[in-house]
């Protein structure tokens, strides 16, 4: 009889955790443009905050095939480049950097967007920078784009 309540509060909680990733889904991809949203004025604030001139100025939704690179595409004022969104983890904490990506898919420069980004942008391992350098690369769907 015991085994009957076991299965049955097993199966309860496995029901619980189920609609509660199912209601986070829902919520992270229908609050999605609100996100993007916010993340071009962030990175916007980061070019003012540095005298820089360039700015952000629409999120490009891509669709990828293979390579799921979790980041963010935008558009470029004043030119045809592009800038990729991504964070890196480093000692736990996300650090977000931003990818200008040329005409060619070549990744021109990655700059740091945070206080905390700059401070610690140095200390990541070249090695680690490169892997997402290629991968963002690839994800541009240029042959060129490969160094």
């Amino acid at each position: 009889m015991s085994f009957n309540y076991e299965y049955k509060d097993k199966m309860v909680l496995f029901g619980w955790i189920t609609g509660i990733l199912i209601l986070i889904s829902i919520i992270w991809i229908s609050t999605q443009t609100i996100q993007t949203k916010y993340l071009i004025q962030s990175v916007n604030k980061m070019f003012v905050n540095i005298n820089d001139s360039r700015r952000v100025t629409e999120y490009i939704p891509k669709k990828f095939s293979k390579i799921g690179l979790m980041g963010y595409w935008f558009s470029m004022s004043n030119t045809s480049s592009q800038m990729f969104v991504f964070t890196v983890f480093m000692d736990g904490i996300l650090v977000p950097l931003g990818a200008f990506v040329s005409v060619n898919g070549n990744v021109e420069d990655i700059m740091p967007l945070s206080s905390h980004a700059v401070q610690v942008f140095e200390s990541i391992p070249q090695s680690i920078l490169q892997i997402y350098i290629e991968r963002i690369e690839l994800t541009t769907g240029y042959p060129e784009g490969r160094r």
